[in-house]
Formats: structure tokens, C-alpha cells, sequence
């Protein structure tokens, strides 16, 4: 080796000394530094260093076509030269939320907004504006995006969690006031009985209940429909509103996860991909609650502006990848993440190692469990599992496949079976490569 530092290792020495950690997004840091990217083409991405990987991270489930799709791209062009924000209405917006709330059936009006997080502060602030209540409900270890309330449990451990029948809300940022933390209801996912004793110990002060049909960082199950069926059941019984995070999950159906369900949110945030790689977010859901942010009321319960909310390009963007992102799009992807799951579930059985796969539409998870956890304290890593899975990264990362830092991976709609087959190839060398870790793990062990 000449010793000479790569470009990335140059870059990243010089971020360092004006980013905190050298970075503005944890997600992209990795050791012993970040890789940068020279380009992305359809579901490739290739780095300064020239090196080309399948791209099953899609910037954290955010590109269903994957990167640079000629649509995409054409109409971004075409509306950039005209502009990129204006303090006037464009008649895109108008468009693309005519698109939007055709598309699922409890959306009667939207707003858009810049991202995910935005989408979700919007939508607890409109539940506590249609209510007149002060408190959420969440669901433990779910991630909702960095607002103080939403961010509540997502990071709990076993030294602070507390008891499963009344589940702590426990602080991610320090600093946060005891009052937010005050605020939360914390509740286990998919336990129907014990979620239902929770919330009604704070009956009348509960504006919402948020809810991710398929929680990412719980454990990427579906929420099971009496889970469901119980939260909205609760909320009508108790004048409480039901709010889905489909910031994520809309990618699952034509009109998003929700079409799981016998029952409809009363609002649905929403980001990621509806955007078509530009920054976006949304809130959307019942007639009645979303005039709240109606500013023409006689009384204006919850002003809202943002200087690029709804700007004609990320408009223009989304409304591309929504049009392309037909019955037939999402049949094809979440055909491919089916396969995937079935392939990698029978490989873990050939070789052995005590893992499994969960997910659901479009997406799916490796856990280093021999059982699917149903729960964020199930899908917890311990500290040997934490390891098993970088080592999975790595070696994936190592021979050209992106996959989510938590073992996960989404499917784009450039993807073919062959890219599914690529995958399922390098999983083999990485379970194999677990398997030994394991062997010899239990060989020092016995030394011991």
C-alpha cells in the first residue's frame, strides 16, 4: 500500500473542521470515514473512488425510482429554469395535491411541507388544535423525526425503559424539558390489551395516537390489524384523534400502508418519496381537522407558513414520481422485496446462523434473532448482535451493496431480479462469514 490518503479520507479531514463529527446527517457516517459520491444512476451509486454498489438504502427509503430517473430529471430541468421559489401559488402544488388526495381514501385535503419531521410536528400540533388536549401517544421506540415530543422513547434501553405495563417516556436529546417528556404516552407495539390500559390512565388528556404501521426502528413488522382496530376504536371512544407516520410507509401500497387496514387515520404524515428526491413532507387527513390550518377561518386555530413549503420544485419532482409510481410500479417492487425476503429467510436456514427477516410492501430487515421480533424491545440488538450486523454491513458494503445501517434494504422500481439475486449472493458470504464469528465466539467462550 503507498499510504496515501483517498480522496474521501482528504474530504473528511477537512469537513471535520467545520462540521460537528464532520458530517450534517448521522446516517452517512461510517468508519473510519464517510464515502463520498461522484454519481447515482438508476438503482447504482459510485463513489470519488470510483467504486459502483447497488443502492438498497435509497437515501433511507426516500427514492422509490432510485437516482436520476429521466423523468425525474427532465421535469426538475424544465422548472428550474422557470424558477425555483416564489412568494406566488403555482398551479403545481394544486396538481400534485389533487394527485395526492386522489390516491388514498382519508385524504381530504393536504398541506405540504419540507420534510418528514415537519410533517409530523404539523400533524400533533393540529390534533392538539381540533382537541384542546396537551398529550400524545406513541409508540415505544418508534422514530417520528427530531421534534422534542414525537422523538420521545426512541432510543430507550433496558436500564431505563421501565416496566412493559407502564413503559417510561425517556428523553433522546438532553436538555429535553420534563414537561415534553410529561406530555408522551408511551405504548408497546402490537400488544392490543396493554396499549388499551395504558392510554386509558390518560383518557381525556390525549390528543392523538401516532402510529408507523411498519415501525422501521421498532422491528419493521406490520402493525397487526387488532392493534390497529384497538388504537382507532379508543380514539372514537375517547375523542382522541388516530395518526399514521406514513413518512416511510407509503411506498407499501398505491395509497400506503393504511390500505392494510379496515380503519382510516384521522391525519397521515408524509415525506420521503413523495418528494422524487427533493426535500419534502405533507400533512393530510379528515376535512374537518385540517381546517385547523385553514387561514381563511374566523378563528385560525394553528397559523402555518414555511418560505419552501410546496416550492415548485420538490412540487414538480413529486408530482413525476408519484404519476410513475402506478399500480403496476408498486406491484413490481414489492414483488421483488418478496422474493427477497423468501430467498434471504431459506439461505439463513441453509447455513445455519440463528437470524431472520422481517418487512413488509417494499421493504425488509435482518435481525440477528433467531425468532421475528413483534416489539421494540424483542428487535433491541444486544451487543453481540450489534456486531454481527456491522459485520454484515461491511462485508456487503465491501463487495457492492448498500443496504440501511439497521440491516435493512428497500427496493427501487430500476431494480430487477438480478439485482435481488445479487443481494441474496453477498448475504451468502456474509452469513457465512457470521457463522464463523459465532463458531469461534463460542470456542473462546469455552476456554473461559
Amino acid at each position: 500500500m503507498s499510504g496515501q490518503p483517498t480522496r474521501s479520507q482528504q474530504i473528511y479531514e477537512r469537513a471535520l473542521r467545520v462540521m460537528p463529527g464532520g458530517v450534517s446527517r448521522n446516517a452517512v457516517l461510517r468508519r473510519p470515514h464517510p464515502f463520498y459520491v461522484a454519481k447515482g444512476e438508476g438503482c447504482y451509486v459510485t463513489d470519488i473512488e470510483g467504486v459502483r454498489r447497488i443502492d438498497f438504502a435509497n437515501n433511507m427509503a426516500a427514492l422509490i425510482h432510485g437516482h436520476a430517473h429521466p423523468a425525474i430529471v427532465a421535469a426538475v430541468q424544465a422548472q428550474v429554469a422557470r424558477g425555483t421559489a416564489f412568494t406566488f401559488a403555482t398551479e403545481v402544488e394544486v396538481e400534485f395535491a389533487e394527485h395526492m388526495v386522489s390516491r388514498a381514501a382519508s385524504f381530504d385535503k393536504i398541506r405540504f411541507v419540507n420534510s418528514g419531521t415537519e410533517g409530523i410536528i404539523c400533524c400533533l400540533k393540529a390534533a392538539r388544535a381540533f382537541t384542546g388536549r396537551p398529550m400524545i401517544a406513541k409508540v415505544e421506540g418508534s422514530y417520528h423525526g427530531l421534534y422534542d415530543y414525537a422523538e420521545v422513547s426512541q432510543t430507550a434501553q433496558p436500564a431505563n425503559w421501565g416496566d412493559i405495563d407502564a413503559p417510561r417516556s425517556v428523553p433522546v436529546t438532553y436538555g429535553t424539558p420534563q414537561s415534553a417528556l410529561d406530555d408522551v404516552v408511551v405504548i408497546p407495539f402490537n400488544d392490543p390489551q396493554r396499549a388499551e390500559a395504558i392510554l386509558d390512565r390518560h383518557a381525556q388528556q390525549i390528543a392523538c395516537v401516532l402510529v408507523d404501521p411498519l415501525p422501521h426502528r421498532v422491528c419493521l413488522s406490520p402493525a397487526r390489524p387488532e392493534f390497529i382496530e384497538t388504537l382507532y376504536r379508543w380514539t372514537r371512544r375517547n375523542g382522541a384523534l388516530l395518526v399514521f407516520d406514513e413518512v416511510i410507509t407509503f411506498r407499501s401500497e398505491y395509497g400506503g400502508a393504511q390500505q392494510w387496514y379496515a380503519v382510516k387515520p384521522d391525519l397521515t404524515a408524509l415525506g420521503k418519496m413523495i418528494g422524487g428526491g427533493f426535500p419534502v413532507g405533507a400533512i393530510a387527513g379528515r376535512d374537518d381537522v385540517m381546517e385547523v390550518l385553514n387561514p381563511l377561518a374566523a378563528k385560525v386555530l394553528f397559523p402555518h407558513s414555511g418560505t419552501f413549503s410546496a416550492n415548485p420544485v420538490t412540487m414538480t419532482a413529486g408530482l413525476t414520481a408519484m404519476r410513475l409510481f402506478d399500480h403496476d410500479a408498486v406491484a413490481h417492487v414489492n414483488r421483488l422485496a418478496a422474493l427477497a425476503r423468501e430467498q434471504i429467510a431459506a439461505l439463513i436456514a441453509e447455513i445455519g446462523i440463528p437470524a431472520c427477516v422481517t418487512g413488509a410492501g417494499s421493504m425488509l430487515r435482518i435481525h440477528m434473532k433467531p425468532e421475528p421480533p413483534d416489539n421494540y424491545r424483542q428487535a433491541l440488538p444486544t451487543a453481540e448482535e450489534t456486531r454481527l450486523i456491522q459485520a454484515m454491513l461491511d462485508h456487503c458494503f465491501a463487495n457492492g451493496v448498500m443496504l440501511i445501517n439497521s440491516g435493512s434494504a428497500t427496493i427501487s422500481t430500476p431494480m430487477t431480479e438480478a439485482e435481488i439475486g445479487r443481494l441474496v449472493e453477498v448475504l451468502q458470504g456474509a452469513f457465512a462469514k457470521i457463522r464463523d464469528m459465532r463458531t469461534e465466539l463460542a470456542a473462546v467462550e469455552q476456554i473461559r
